[in-house]
């Protein structure tokens, strides 16, 4: 259920708890404490988003300390557009994903989102010239066909993704596990500028969120939850690759996988995954047949 929400209010609320979706609904539903969160009891705060009085009591106070700042016009003086989860602009792929979010943090070209046809191509972060090899073998086909490549910014295999999207003049986003004040890694600094500006930069989590461990696994789900398929080019069996490769499993997505060296730590986790059924891929082209011939059978 969609619900209605005073979007001022649903920022201020974010911006001092990025709650997920279910717990926003426990909020509105069946009485809409948001609407009058600054007065609400600390206890009934606490016993809708299952946590204690004092986290509760924290947050009203926050709440009552920013709720009227002008969020819209301050993020837009960064070039920063926030999209709750009423908004057009949301994607709707993302309703059907574990944990849905409440609120997306998006700078760059945000028409990207309401275009449907969205590749992951993910690897590892030690991602070695195979992966380059693979991905300019991939990436030319997706990019003549109209797909938005998206990755998460991350150094190795995603870099590679993005920096040769943009190279054979396709889009590109990237899902990032942190706000839009930090980049992680820095070194991807230049290229995160180039995406903000003509591409997209996608965030759950409000600008001032630095990078912290625990975060980037859950954007995993993001990155797979806004594609029609995912591609892998190169994992060790030990791999944050992997989790990406699950979510898009559970989300039931179609999961590409490039064969590797059988004496390569990077390709075991790889084809690992091509033996449990994940299907074999060498170039675009084969994607894009597959997926148009999926297409045409639904």
């Amino acid at each position: 259920m969609i619900f209605s929400v005073d979007t001022q209010r649903l920022l201020a609320l974010h911006y001092v708890y990025p709650l997920p979706l279910q717990k926003l609904q426990k909020l509105l539903s069946p009485v809409d404490v948001l609407s009058y969160f600054e007065h609400a009891y600390p206890k009934d705060i606490a016993s809708a988003l299952q946590i204690s009085k004092q986290r509760a009591l924290e947050m009203s106070r926050d709440f009552k300390r920013v709720m009227t700042l002008p969020f819209e016009e301050l993020y837009a003086q960064v070039n920063i557009f926030p999209i709750p989860f009423n908004h057009p602009y949301f994607p709707a792929q993302l309703f059907e994903i574990p944990s849905p979010p409440t609120v997306l943090y998006v700078k760059g070209q945000c028409a990207l989102l309401a275009r449907d046809k969205r590749i992951a191509i993910i690897g590892s972060r030690k991602a070695t010239a195979y992966t380059r090899d693979a991905i300019d073998l991939i990436v030319p086909p997706l990019v003549e066909h109209e797909y938005i490549v998206v990755s998460g910014l991350a150094r190795g295999a995603d870099a590679m993704a993005h920096q040769a999207t943009i190279q054979y003049g396709g889009q590109t986003i990237a899902v990032l596990g942190h706000g839009l004040n930090y980049i992680y890694p820095k070194e991807n600094q230049a290229l995160a500028e180039t995406m903000a500006e003509n591409h997209l930069l996608i965030t759950e989590y409000p600008p001032y969120f630095k990078p912290a461990k625990w975060q980037f696994p859950m954007r995993n789900r993001l990155i797979s939850g806004l594609s029609q398929a995912l591609v892998v080019t190169e994992a060790a069996i030990k791999s944050g690759t992997l989790i990406t490769t699950e979510c898009a499993l559970e989300q039931g997505k179609d999961v590409f996988v490039v064969p590797g060296p059988i004496h390569k730590e990077q390709s075991k986790g790889t084809n690992k995954l091509l033996l449990e059924g994940a299907i074999p891929v060498c170039d675009g082209h084969q994607i894009v047949e597959t997926l148009s011939l999926f297409s045409s059978k639904n």
